[in-house]
């Protein structure tokens, strides 16, 4: 059995659509940071190639710190990347719209659908499970962790969205063959 520590990175505090840009994370709340480091177990860390998961990775003090996974990145919102909902719904209300609320193979311009992103996490995740860690911990992004809430439940994507996994949060989720459960989403230490 493997158990997956997925934690989503710190705050960056945009008010848009952050997918592969490469901003920072806001750690200075390090009290959340020494509540997530207790939380957590002392087991490998693996994170995104993105510097707001990395970092965040860091600050964990990992004993084992596995290479950055381009991967793991965020959702490649394409054209929409770093516009906001409402300037995008301006130039292109069906296509937003349908991205949120139908998920599936609907892309932003130049960007990734949610099918795109799940398949590419998935790949991910599953070269991970064969290494046969008894504890993984992920740092990662918001898509990331909910395309394996999705995988976890077997849920639509569109259920998937309904689930918030707010920044320093942590999703564990359990493999066992071929058999997942979940122990939490978005506890927040």
């Amino acid at each position: 059995m493997t158990k997956l520590w997925m934690v989503r990175h710190g705050p960056t505090h945009a008010k848009s659509m952050v997918g592969w840009s490469d901003i920072p994370a806001d750690l200075s709340d390090t009290a959340a940071i020494a509540r997530l480091r207790a939380f957590l177990p002392s087991a490998p860390v693996v994170s995104s190639d993105l510097i707001r998961a990395s970092a965040t990775a860091d600050t964990l003090l990992p004993d084992v710190r596995l290479p950055h996974d381009k991967n793991l990145r965020e959702i490649n919102f394409g054209d929409w990347e770093l516009r906001t909902f409402s300037d995008v719904e301006a130039d292109d209300p069906e296509r937003i719209r349908a991205y949120w609320e139908k998920p599936g193979d609907v892309a932003p311009p130049n960007g990734e659908s949610w099918n795109d992103v799940r398949q590419r996490v998935d790949g991910a995740i599953d070269r991970y499970l064969d290494h046969g860690h008894q504890d993984l911990i992920v740092v990662a992004h918001f898509g990331v962790i909910l395309t394996q809430v999705q995988r976890a439940l077997a849920i639509s994507a569109y259920e998937a969205f309904s689930h918030r996994i707010e920044n320093l949060s942590v999703t564990v989720l359990q493999k066992h063959h071929d058999d997942w459960t979940v122990a939490h989403i978005n506890h927040t230490p």
